[in-house]
């Protein structure tokens, strides 16, 4: 009869050892592989093959290792740990080291039965981040199964990248593009969202009557909304289109949040956007109590708080301080935000041809306008919206003025006054929408009907002729304004309205800015998949040249939602927007955390003499800057409010052209009231920005509680810098050639021709069998995006997990041949103690009990410490956890001798067994630590709440595992030690 194995406990079966878990049935032992992953795992049936109880042996005192084995083998063995014992299951299977306050929404949705959170935090913060380290946790602890996330179509392949690169979730794309290739997999009946279990979406395919019903039907149990504030509208929004899209994805939404058991997420980082009732519906969606609830009152907005985090960078620049109230700054964490923008507004004067051209369009335009306003609405609106694209595209290039005035105006097809509008505003308004931006970059059209106009076709002549930087004084300028980035070292994004402004730009810039500039445009033509592979490419381009400098010229297909800091730092408005947010977002695709730069260069462009940048520079950007420099953060003037000043501005233009004073403008009484309604209502948003932010400043989760955490999960897994330090040490050891140039980066490459066969079949299994057959150099990069054949240095990479697998396997077995940069004892003679002192590598194995929604889980979970004592095992004085790492550090003062050694750590080995009541009394402290942490983090301190600690449980597995262990000896004077010639024999390696 086969033995009965109870979880946790070793087994030795196909020739490793293995942890059962609490899976096993009876006849069927389920197993994980010592230090391995979920996706190790494997079930055994003892009545076909031999499964036999394991003895963890101690170490060997003929294998000793030198002074920096006890650390490689400490890392090692954490970066096989894929779910700790802590209460964040998924932090050691993720690819990201997250800042500490990117914790505060994770401690959150922690605390909540159903996951409910608006996340509105500020754009660069990492809300993306954010959101991925719930969703991963809710799925390690078995919350939910299925994940949707709904976006733009633009965003969706990023998030694709971000959750797949970042967090290990390959997600589905389901967009307009891909539905029929994924309906034509299902089987009869079936939906794509049964068949996918985790789907990005795009918000704009999904909200059509068809999808959206089966959706609704087979909506997963967890859905993250980005943009989340373009999904619902004011009570009193204006404009048919921007109502109907909105009330659109906020039914969808509202059915999806109906079912009080789904998770949801909500992200934006413009919650108000303007209209308190739009934040109100946007509450509705978390919570439909929170719609109504007394936010004046305390009670209220404690209420709130558990549901809503909002901050600005300034909140977490530094964090974990003093003045976060903590009791000293040991744990800042500095985040490297860009500190602020450099900016400045440079004008540029037409050219004689190029104003005359502009004066003609000015005549043709206000004499359109005006006899189409003795023909009725209809043919007033569609005048206007032509009359808008013709200045507008004017203004941007002569290849985009050329191109408005061959085309036909899509309001031209209009049957009512009102379908002109829906169809004529869209492509020459500027809405802060970023959800409208996709197709928005195509030239407007300004011809009315298929024949054209004679005036248009001979102004659209005229403007083909002024190309170039002779006669467009705005190319030359910004010809000069580029010269200058590229030469103080900047390579900058230059931001277009219109697509033939970009493709104008890119052709008569190449070879303009010198031999080391690379050049690339990205329009609205192509899909977001080729987007961001053409800005790839020229980011890759000569990237080992440091004096290489990029520009990148972009419409606003780009202007939301591309990170772009690491390639780019500085950004050149060529065309100056209509509403000051489309700026703040083009600028915000480069100042974002990640960005090395510590000041982001920004230039604005206008023409100072066309009659129309220069009113809305001063009227609307004067504003929004002021505003922004009191509250420290953007607040966006409403569509509307944007529209009723431009539409004042081309007003006045027509009716005294373009050299009208500018106070005529202020003085023009027929529109002083969009002037003041504009300063009323944006001054209204301000204050209500200014009160929320003090108003509902995140205070759910204090940064005491956030250190502790933080606390604890270093402890567990390390860092960044552990892993990068493991690698370059690992493969020196074996023999790797290691090019490491320390530029900053972090970066480095290895070439493993030379390592041991086990090292190269393991990286040939994950980066490709002729990399390491033809010696290819391998890079090693800090950035967790990489390219194939690339290995990124954190912890979850395939290559970084190889490698430690066989430095833990070599250090386990003595009798692998070649080098082995790990071994389970040392001892070392050093200056960095006074007495004997041991250190022990202990593995502990945990049994937890996790409630969860769906009932318990049973889960075994391994831990790594570090034990540390002074003097021999039967006397031993134990030292805390800082004293035990601070050994780590050691470094050997001179050689020693290699029977001193022997004699030090046989010793040592066989007095273990004394120290196994104090392993095991760590081992049960160590539980309780681990019970109460994660009490803590759920903090169930409601009733309705209770269920969510109800039944925890941590329980040690015993014995632990000692793996190593390691003496340290306190170096003798300098009359009485031991010579370090080269004649001595050293046990150790190290070299004093």
């Amino acid at each position: 009869m086969s033995p009965t194995y109870t979880a946790g406990s070793l087994v030795n079966a196909r020739g490793r050892e293995w942890v059962v878990l609490p899976e096993s049935a009876s006849g069927m032992l389920v197993l994980r592989p010592l230090g391995g992953g979920e996706d190790d795992v494997a079930a055994v049936f003892p009545a076909f093959e031999e499964v036999r109880p394991a003895q963890f042996a101690a170490p060997s005192p003929s294998d000793l290792g030198d002074q920096r084995a006890a650390g490689l083998l400490r890392t090692a063995l954490r970066i096989g740990f894929r779910s700790g014992a802590g209460p964040f299951r998924a932090l050691a299977s993720i690819a990201v080291e997250p800042r500490a306050y990117q914790l505060v929404p994770l401690l959150m949705a922690l605390r909540q039965r159903t996951v409910r959170l608006l996340i509105s935090d500020d754009v660069g913060i990492g809300k993306t981040v954010e959101a991925g380290l719930i969703v991963k946790e809710l799925l390690a602890q078995g919350e939910t199964s299925r994940l949707a996330v709904l976006c733009s179509p633009s965003l969706a392949e990023q998030w694709q990248g971000e959750l797949r690169e970042k967090f290990g979730i390959d997600a589905e794309l389901v967009l307009s593009s891909t539905v029929s290739r994924l309906e034509r997999g299902l089987e009869l009946g079936q939906s794509l969202f049964d068949r996918h279990p985790f789907t990005i979406i795009s918000t704009d395919f999904i909200k059509s009557t068809r999808h959206r019903e089966d959706f609704v039907r087979h909506c997963p149990d967890l859905v993250v909304v980005d943009e989340a504030h373009t999904c619902v509208a004011a009570d009193d929004a204006q404009g048919p289109a921007s109502s109907s899209t909105s009330q659109l994805r906020y039914e969808l939404l509202r059915r999806v949040a109906a079912d009080e058991d789904r998770h949801l997420l909500l992200l934006t980082a413009t919650p108000h956007s303007g209209k308190e009732s739009a934040f109100r519906n946007l509450l509705g969606l978390v919570r439909p109590d929170l719609a109504t609830v007394d936010l004046e009152s305390p009670a209220g907005r404690a209420r709130l708080a558990e549901h809503f985090v909002a901050r600005k960078r300034a909140d977490v620049r530094q964090y974990l301080t003093k003045e976060d109230g903590l009791a000293d700054d040991s744990l800042v964490e500095r985040t490297a935000f860009p500190s602020d923008r450099w900016t400045k507004d440079e004008p540029y004067k037409l050219t004689p041809a190029y104003r005359a051209l502009l004066d003609d369009a000015i005549a043709y335009a206000a004499d359109r306008v005006e006899t189409a306003g003795r023909q009725g609405k209809r043919e007033a609106r569609i005048a206007w919206w032509s009359v808008i694209a013709l200045l507008r595209s004017m203004v941007s290039s002569p290849a985009a003025a050329a191109r408005t005035l061959e085309t036909r105006s899509e309001s031209a097809a209009a049957r009512t006054a009102v379908e002109a509008d829906v169809l004529g505003a869209p492509l020459t308004r500027d809405s802060s929408d970023s959800d409208r931006l996709e197709g928005m970059d195509v030239a407007p059209g300004a011809a009315e009907s298929e024949q054209g106009d004679p005036r248009l076709r001979e102004l659209a002549a005229r403007a083909a002729e002024l190309y170039g930087p002779a006669p467009d004084a705005k190319l030359k300028a910004l010809t000069a304004h580029l010269k200058s980035l590229i030469a103080d070292g900047y390579s900058p994004i230059v931001f277009c309205r219109y697509i033939p402004t970009a493709e104008y730009l890119a052709t008569h810039l190449e070879k303009k800015l010198g031999a080391k500039t690379r050049i690339a445009a990205v329009t609205g033509t192509l899909s977001p998949q080729q987007r961001l592979e053409r800005i790839e490419k020229l980011a890759a381009e000569d990237a080992d040249d440091p004096a290489v400098r990029r520009v990148l010229i972009a419409t606003d297909c780009l202007s939301e939602g591309v990170n772009l800091q690491h390639a780019f730092d500085a950004v050149i408005h060529y065309d100056l927007a209509w509403n000051p947010t489309r700026h703040d977002q083009r600028e915000g695709r480069v100042d974002r955390y990640g960005q090395k730069r510590d000041r982001v260069r920004v230039i604005t462009m206008f023409g100072e003499d066309n009659g129309i940048d220069g009113k809305v520079l001063e009227v609307l950007f004067a504003k929004h800057r002021q505003i922004k420099k009191d509250l420290g953060i953007s607040v966006s003037v409403p569509d509307e409010t944007a529209s009723g000043v431009t539409d004042a501005v081309v007003e006045w233009l027509l009716l005294h052209g373009r050299q009208g004073t500018q106070e005529s403008l202020f003085e023009f009484d027929g529109h002083q009231e969009s002037f003041d309604r504009m300063e009323r209502e944006w001054n209204s948003a301000a204050e209500r920005e200014r009160t929320s932010r003090s108003k509902y400043a995140q205070r759910a989760i204090h940064p005491e509680e956030v250190a502790r955490e933080v606390t604890a999960v270093r402890a567990a897994l390390g860092g960044s810098e552990e892993v990068r330090d493991f690698v370059l040490e690992s493969l020196r050891d074996l023999d790797a050639q290691v090019r490491d140039p320390r530029d900053g980066s972090g970066d480095f490459a290895a070439q493993v021709g030379g390592t041991p066969a086990g090292v190269r079949d393991g990286l040939a299994a994950v980066l490709g069998g002729r990399i390491v057959e033809e010696d290819r150099e391998i890079p090693f990069r800090t950035s967790p995006a990489i390219g194939r054949g690339e290995a990124a240095l954190v912890r979850t990479d395939p290559a970084v997990g190889a490698l430690a697998s066989y430095v833990l396997d070599s250090a386990l077995d003595a009798n692998t041949p070649g080098p082995r940069p790990a071994r389970r004892c040392g001892v070392v003679t050093t200056d960095a103690v006074t007495i004997r002192t041991t250190l022990l590598l202990v593995r502990y194995r945990f049994h937890l009990t996790l409630p969860s929604r769906t009932g318990e889980r049973q889960i075994v979970a391994e831990d790594a410490r570090l034990l540390a004592f002074e003097g021999l095992p039967s006397r031993a004085r134990w030292l805390d956890d800082d004293a035990a790492a601070a050994l780590l550090g050691a470094r050997a003062a001179t050689n020693t001798h290699e029977q001193l050694a022997r004699n030090q750590i046989t010793r040592t080995l066989d007095g273990l067994p004394e120290l196994s009541d104090h392993i095991t009394e760590y081992g049960a402290a160590l539980a309780a630590d681990l019970d109460a942490s994660h009490r803590r983090v759920r903090k169930a301190d409601t009733s309705d709440r209770a269920e969510i600690v109800r039944g925890l449980k941590v329980v040690p597995q015993e014995p632990a595992d000692v793996l190593g262990v390691y003496v340290y000896l306190p170096q003798q004077p300098a009359a009485v030690s031991a010579p370090a010639t080269s004649s001595a024999s050293t046990a150790t390696g190290a070299e004093a």
